[in-house]
């Protein structure tokens, strides 16, 4: 569905005022390759100033890179724009594309003109999305009455009306609260499971990743530093392994050689370690008689901030 190859996006500053001041570039992306199949879902994760953005706006067609080749659905986004943008929908977190002051239910029949959609199948979608976001009780209120989940929920359904093979999301669940997450993040599982929408999201909410996503893209300083699942993430990064154990009854010694002790209370101890947990419970069982055991894996947002805040993953100097 989407095939990046050594994209390169650069923009040219200005310092020291317009007549006497100094021009230069900055790469806000360099060299950057992957590729997206139909029904993915995959995270794009970086922080602030990363380049997420600009990769996204290139996709979308609204940037020109400087360099590379870019082709989403077998189109090039900014030569092929009336076509391309037919076939995508994008929801930002921070804009809307409903009309401020119109009704929802006016908003979403304007958007049915602009994108040709057929008064059947709109009929259809509309009907579908609005069961399964819970539209019905504010179509008849305008876009700036509407609560931020109202306001997220009805920018999911605005760009999903056309069918597009292709879903941007970006941000979709910021500010939002738990159950109006939960209800975005099922509605996004059920567009990709049933209708093989292909999702490319990016989010600093690392629970939307662990729920959508197989696969993530981590950028930052404009190179893509990784390209692969979440378990294989958190396998090389993500630090040690917990493994939670009930015993029987509270052992004389909980230490158990070989094992890092983090707590103990009552029969529960808490130890951490490296690898595969065979070892380790082999190690507990041992020890004294073992009600039950448990493997806690680490935080993904806790790997991510190691992978940022520790260099783990590092960019290529420019």
């Amino acid at each position: 569905m989407i095939t990046v190859e050594h994209l390169h996006k650069s923009f040219v500053t200005r310092t020291g005022g317009l007549l006497r001041g100094t021009r230069g570039t900055v790469d806000a992306v360099r060299d950057v390759s992957f590729t997206v199949a139909r029904g993915e879902v995959v995270g794009y994760l970086g922080p602030n100033g990363a380049g997420k953005s600009t990769t996204i706006k290139v996709l979308t067609g609204l940037l020109v890179p400087t360099a590379g080749r870019v082709e989403v659905g077998g189109l090039v986004p900014w030569r092929d724009r009336r076509r391309h943008v037919a076939r995508l929908g994008a929801v930002f977190g921070q804009r809307t594309t409903l009309w401020w002051d119109l009704p929802l239910r006016d908003s979403l029949d304007l958007l049915r003109d602009v994108y040709r959609v057929p008064a059947e199948r709109f009929r259809r979608n509309l009907a579908a999305f609005t069961e399964m976001l819970e539209l019905g009780p504010f179509l008849g209120t305008p876009a700036r009455s509407l609560s931020l989940g109202q306001r997220m929920r009805a920018d999911l359904a605005a760009a999903l009306l056309h069918d597009p093979e292709l879903l941007f999301l970006d941000e979709p669940t910021v500010g939002l609260d738990v159950v109006a997450k939960e209800r975005i993040r099922t509605f996004v599982q059920h567009i990709n499971a049933e209708r093989g929408v292909t999702v490319l999201l990016t989010t600093h909410d690392l629970t939307d990743i662990e729920r959508l996503a197989r696969r993530v893209l981590i950028i930052d300083h404009g190179s893509l530093l990784y390209d692969g699942g979440l378990p294989d993430l958190q396998t090389r990064f993500g630090g040690a392994r917990e493994l939670v154990v009930e015993f029987e009854a509270p052992p004389a010694e909980p230490a158990v050689e070989g094992l890092r002790m983090l707590s103990v209370e009552g029969p529960r101890a808490t130890y951490a370690f490296e690898g595969a947990a065979a070892r380790p419970i082999a190690l507990v069982t041992a020890h004294a008689p073992v009600r039950d055991v448990t493997v806690r894996e680490p935080d993904i947002e806790a790997t991510i901030r190691r992978i940022y805040e520790g260099g783990l993953l590092r960019a290529p100097e420019p």
